[in-house]
Formats: C-alpha cells, sequence, structure tokens
C-alpha cells in the first residue's frame, strides 16, 4: 500500500486514538472533516444506500451536524473513541467514508468498523480496499479484536467482512450478523 503511515506505538486508551491520512492502490483516506459534508453530500444524498441501514438521506445541514459530532473523536462520555474517514478514489472524487469505534475491553482495544461507499461507485471494490487499509491500520495500531454489524441480505457487505477475514457469528443485533475476527 502506497503512502500507509506505520504506527509507531500500539494505542491502548480510547483517546490516544486519532484518525490519521492512509492510502492504499486507488483510494485516500482523510479524517473527516465538517467541511467533507459538501463533497459527501451527493454521495450520501441517495436513497437507496440506506436500503439496509435504515433512514433516509440527510439533507446539507444535517450532515454538517452529524460530522461536528463525530469529529469530536470520542463519545461524550469517554468510553468510545470514534474515527472516521472520508474515502476519495483516484481522481480525488468522493467515494463514501469508513469508521472505527474503538472501546477497551479487558484492557485491550476493540475496533467496531464500518463502511459506505455511494452507490454510484459500488461494485469497483472501493470499500473492500477501503476497509481494508482502515482495519491493516487499526491492527498495527494495536487493535486485536475487529467487529463489524452487517445485514445477512447485504450481499457486498458481506463480501467486504470475508475480505477483512471477519467471521460471522450467531449474534444479531437491530436485523444485523455481527461479523469478527
Amino acid at each position: 500500500m502506497t503512502g500507509f503511515l506505520t504506527v509507531e506505538r500500539m494505542a491502548a486508551g480510547v483517546g490516544e486514538w486519532t484518525a490519521v491520512a492512509l492510502a492504499g492502490r486507488r483510494v485516500r483516506l482523510e479524517p473527516l472533516r465538517i467541511g467533507h459534508a459538501e463533497d459527501l453530500m451527493p454521495v450520501l444524498n441517495d436513497a437507496p444506500l440506506h436500503t439496509f441501514t435504515g433512514g433516509m438521506p440527510a439533507d446539507l445541514e444535517q450532515l454538517r451536524a452529524r460530522f461536528a459530532r463525530q469529529v469530536v473523536g470520542q463519545s461524550p462520555d469517554g468510553t468510545q473513541g470514534w474515527l472516521n474517514w472520508l474515502v476519495r478514489g483516484e481522481h480525488a472524487e468522493a467515494l463514501g467514508t469508513v469508521q472505527a469505534t474503538i472501546s477497551v475491553v479487558d484492557g485491550e482495544p476493540v475496533a467496531e468498523v464500518a463502511w459506505v461507499i455511494g452507490t454510484a461507485h459500488q461494485s469497483r471494490g472501493y470499500a473492500q480496499e477501503a476497509a481494508a487499509v482502515m482495519v491493516t491500520w487499526l491492527r498495527q495500531a494495536g487493535a486485536r479484536t475487529v467487529i463489524a454489524h452487517v445485514h445477512p441480505e447485504h450481499g457486498a457487505s458481506n463480501a467486504v467482512a470475508r475480505v477483512l477475514g471477519l467471521g460471522p457469528t450467531a449474534t444479531v443485533l437491530d436485523g444485523e450478523v455481527r461479523w469478527q475476527a
């Protein structure tokens, strides 16, 4: 992977985790900023994108407000670290987002990951590559457990989870299967 940043030490507490710029062969991950709402609005303002996740597309102000909450870097109670990235393609176009929620369980960091690639950019391997870049970095930073929650009928996201080395478990939460490695 080109432009991949190496983590010098393992992060333990959730406050020690910070999203950094990452790059793969065809994608760049930029730490999310409120200003990215304008770039992502056309990508995320798509009803079919919400088929498996629920909800409706947000307007620009709602998207800015969501990003303002996410870029804080941790939950209000400080028990979770929030890492969010904008995914850009090889022509610098916004493709979607990837994110990781970091918790510490039994002294070890656990990363719950998710990915969203706009429908216009799907079926090209961008989700797999972006999620793999993020998960590789998370593992280098010390996350030994990686979890994703995927709707059982979302074939593409199930495939991404497999590429990440995750396996489905018997746990189902809000209609989504917990995948874990």
